[in-house]
């Protein structure tokens, strides 16, 4: 009797080692998730020891990590089951609910005094909108549906919030690739823009010096965010969302009265909505949706309009400068800042501007069309979905 207890005991045991390691990751992993995970701790090296865009790529790449832990189907754990903590969190990306929230925070932390101050910086920010229909005509050319390639389209203007927002109603399956790729080139602007800058100017151009910006009045800073969004919204009502949020933000910012919803605005929900939206797009990664063919091709076209929008950029305020007095040209190398990765592009002018004259500074005048992309690709959203939603 003993023995047969004994038996029956082993045998249970053994049952339940047996049923243990069917559920671990070791048993469920695939050449795919490893390949991901790679990636993520990629995405967290260059975050940390590079320090490019860390408060995106961290929370991105250890996204990637968690979404790529290989589980047991049904266990309502992983981002794409009913249920999961990670799929309650990811119905901020899938419902587009983050994105706007974080254009409430980036308006209360934007000064568009630069902008204000010399309006036809605006024209660069608009030209740099470029790459965004230069990705979309070549999405559709490679064979994508018109509503996906417009989604694709919108990853040119390096913009992650918007992509992430677009991509929700135009293209919820390709989300997680348009995402990675948008906040992938936001993150190497300062590795992608410098040599292109450089290939497209004279060393006469680089060093032209700017006139210092006017001392933009109160006034101004009040109504600008009022009047640029009634414009803005009655051309594209569909880009409200963010135009609003984005708006508002800034009005926050510049009345004076409302110095705590500003604050909070500029601190705490930008930040806690940049954490959960990097999190679960890295998470949404997984390698049995995202390596795929598709995946691919939307990186390449990221790569593409994002070089685009940057010639582009920098080719405008060339053949600007033919139209301009001599004493008021602008210095082409702020024409790579029209695309909407603020403040990061608008650095890389100022960095690249002080190699050739270390006292000509750019960082201020490249402010205007980095923060004119950023109304600029809001409105390309908004003109995209007008025709393709």
């Amino acid at each position: 009797m003993i023995t047969l207890a004994t038996g029956g005991f082993m045998e249970f045991m053994s049952t339940q080692l047996v049923q243990f390691l069917e559920y671990t990751g070791f048993a469920n992993v695939t050449w795919g998730h490893i390949i991901m995970i790679l990636v993520g701790l990629t995405f967290i090296f260059l975050g940390i020891a590079k320090e490019f865009e860390p408060l995106l790529l961290v929370p991105i790449g250890f996204g990637m990590i968690v979404g790529n832990i290989p589980i047991y189907p049904g266990l309502k754990t992983g981002i794409y089951e009913n249920g999961s903590v990670l799929h309650i969190l990811y119905h901020g990306v899938q419902n587009g609910w983050y994105p706007p929230l974080i254009f409430l925070g980036i308006g209360a932390m934007t000064d568009f005094s630069a902008l204000l101050s010399n309006p036809k910086l605006m024209l660069i920010g608009a030209s740099a909108q470029v790459g965004i229909f230069a990705a979309y005509m070549g999405a559709l050319a490679l064979g994508f549906p018109p509503a996906e390639a417009g989604a694709i389209g919108i990853s040119g203007g390096a913009d992650g919030p918007t992509a992430i927002f677009i991509s929700s109603k135009l293209a919820p399956d390709l989300m997680g690739a348009i995402a990675v790729s948008a906040y992938s080139y936001m993150a190497l602007v300062p590795v992608i823009q410098p040599p292109i800058m450089r290939l497209l100017t004279t060393k006469k151009e680089r060093v032209i010096r700017m006139r210092p910006p006017r001392q933009v009045s109160k006034l101004e800073k009040i109504t600008f965010p009022i009047i640029g969004f009634l414009f803005t919204c009655f051309i594209v009502p569909t880009g409200l969302p963010l135009l609003g949020m984005l708006f508002f933000g800034n009005l926050l910012k510049e009345c004076g009265v409302t110095k705590r919803l500003s604050e909070v605005a500029s601190n705490a929900i930008v930040n806690i909505c940049t954490l959960l939206i990097g999190l679960t797009v890295g998470a949404s990664t997984q390698a049995t949706s995202f390596l795929t063919g598709r995946s691919i091709m939307i990186f390449a076209l990221g790569a593409c309009s994002f070089i685009v929008a940057t010639t582009f950029g920098v080719l405008f305020v060339k053949f600007f400068n033919l139209f301009l007095k001599e004493g008021n040209k602008i210095n082409p190398l702020i024409g790579n800042s029209g695309v909407s990765a603020v403040p990061d592009s608008a650095r890389v002018s100022n960095n690249v501007g002080l190699e050739y004259d270390k006292t000509n500074y750019l960082l201020q005048h490249a402010m205007g069309p980095n923060v004119a992309g950023v109304v600029g690709s809001a409105v390309a959203a908004g003109i995209l979905l007008s025709f393709l939603y």
